[in-house]
């Protein structure tokens, strides 16, 4: 197929509905573009060209599309007259088209087609020999949608716009996806014999159909059965509405494929996200962009992952994390937030309200709460303490800290980066690390306890506070409490 076989892709078109300075076809669903989801689809036919005709801010379209398909040629139409005129652009960006084979033309904005769809219809549409073959569906409320009309014998006689159809023509249910196969040569041909005589004085591709019909050639219709697969979104509502049966989609077939979803109309899968079998989804969670997801993990409830690796067994709870490497066995939240470059390896655990970044945690490490790493690399079995900071910034520039295999570190630290804990060593609470420690040892920083006896009553006298010292003083005095000491 693919050494007979062009793509052209319409982005051209302003989609002024959409009221964005966005341009429509790169507004995004179910974590990628609609064009992305269009060349998607149009990758799997393993095509020999394929050509996209940008027009409308085409300076922020053409870029994208070069991204994502660097082979694809750009064809500049200056401007929007009609779908027919894109397609001459189209052929005349590229140059010396063979007259053998097919040309499929497609749109930019039908995020939910699928190249199984499309490779059936280039299929049908030379098995049958044809002109032009049209891909087609039957639908309940087809307004705004071009009518294929049929001749007496019900063969394809031409597709009738919207505006230009007859109140009968209206009645007519079978509409035109706009998604159109050519033999190369009558495409070539007909091209130019495309007129404007129409309530919009465009040029329609699809007078083709009518000229191929007037021809004595074969014109064919091609029914999609799930015609959504051809549905385009105009505004925002449409786009949002598209989304969700997309999302719909997508959970349904990790459903098939052996993932538990508890709640699938609280769960988003992204089509780039990838799952193992028996991971279970709870209620609220995202999985965006690349994410990957291994066997037997939990992730949820009320998470998103953005472009993550989460291991096998492992579980994410109540966690937002982008570009985070979770490892098998490895436990992550409630309130846990995972900033680009965390790596959490075998068993370890980053715990409620832990925030990390550009760090790596080792195998069985745990930072269980109220932490900020940051810039930091902990050894193998290393337990730190809660309510430790990682100090990684000066004001001018960020700097590392390093905490070697199996240290315990106290709660409230603050490690001024850069600075090195060594292994199996150990830091009093409320520390300030500012020193290297060696291997074994203990740092602590803070001097001996003093207490101001007497404080409460002579500064805040009359309050309730010095009110209740005065009654323990009372009741010690009778030798009704205990009485605290006060080291030297």
């Amino acid at each position: 197929m693919s050494d007979q076989l062009t793509v052209i892709v319409l982005a051209a078109g302003g989609g002024t509905r959409m009221k964005s300075k966005t341009p429509k076809v790169l507004h995004r669903i179910g974590g990628r573009s609609m064009i992305g989801h269009v060349l998607t689809a149009v990758a799997s036919l393993d095509p020999q060209r394929v050509v996209t005709v940008v027009g409308h801010q085409r300076e922020l379209v053409a870029p994208h599309i070069t991204q994502l398909r660097p082979d694809a040629v750009l064809a500049v139409q200056e401007e929007q007259l009609g779908t027919g005129h894109a397609v001459r652009v189209a052929l005349e960006a590229l140059g010396d088209v063979p007259r053998e084979g097919t040309v499929l033309v497609a749109y930019g904005d039908t995020p939910l087609l699928e190249g199984s769809t499309l490779r059936e219809f280039a299929q049908a549409h030379r098995a049958a020999q044809a002109a032009v073959s049209i891909l087609s569906g039957v639908v309940e409320d087809p307004f705004g949608y071009g009518r294929i009309v049929r001749d007496a014998e019900g063969l394809v006689a031409g597709i009738v716009e919207e505006k230009d159809a007859t109140p009968e023509q209206r009645e007519i249910t079978e509409i035109n996806s706009g998604i159109l196969a050519f033999d190369a040569g009558f495409l070539l041909d007909c091209a130019g014999r495309i007129g404007n005589d129409n309530a919009k004085g465009e040029y329609y591709l699809t007078d083709a159909v009518g000229l191929a019909h007037a021809d004595g050639l074969t014109v064919a219709a091609h029914a999609v059965a799930d015609a959504l697969q051809t549905e385009g979104a105009n505004d925002r509502v449409q786009l949002a509405e598209l989304g969700r049966e997309l999302n719909r989609r997508i959970v349904t077939r990790w459903m098939e494929a052996g993932v538990s979803v508890v709640d699938p109309a609280t769960t988003w899968i992204d089509a780039d996200a990838v799952l193992s079998r028996d991971v279970t989804l709870l209620p609220g969670t995202q999985l965006l962009g690349a994410t990957v997801v291994g066997e037997d993990a939990t992730i949820g409830p009320d998470t998103t992952l953005t472009d993550c690796e989460v291991g096998v067994g492992a579980t994410v709870v109540r966690t937002h994390a982008q570009l985070a490497v979770i490892g098998a066995e490895a436990h992550v939240g409630p309130f846990a937030y995972l900033r680009p470059g965390t790596v959490l390896e075998e068993a370890g655990k980053i715990g409620t309200f832990v925030e990390t970044k550009n760090a790596r945690i080792g195998e069985g490490a745990k930072v269980p709460h109220l932490s900020y790493v940051g810039d930091a690399e902990i050894g193998e079995g290393t337990n730190i303490g809660a309510g430790t900071i990682f100090a990684n910034y000066d004001g001018i520039a960020k700097h590392r800290t390093t905490v070697g295999r199996h240290a315990r570190t106290g709660s409230n630290n603050t490690f001024v980066a850069p600075v090195t804990i060594g292994d199996g060593a150990s830091t009093g609470g409320g520390t300030v690390v500012r020193r290297d420690v060696p291997p074994g040892a203990l740092a602590v920083s803070g001097g001996p306890q003093r207490n101001l006896t007497g404080w409460a009553q002579a500064r805040r006298p009359g309050t309730a506070q010095a009110q209740a010292a005065e009654a323990a003083e009372a009741a010690e005095a009778a030798g009704e409490g205990p009485r605290a000491t006060s080291p030297e």
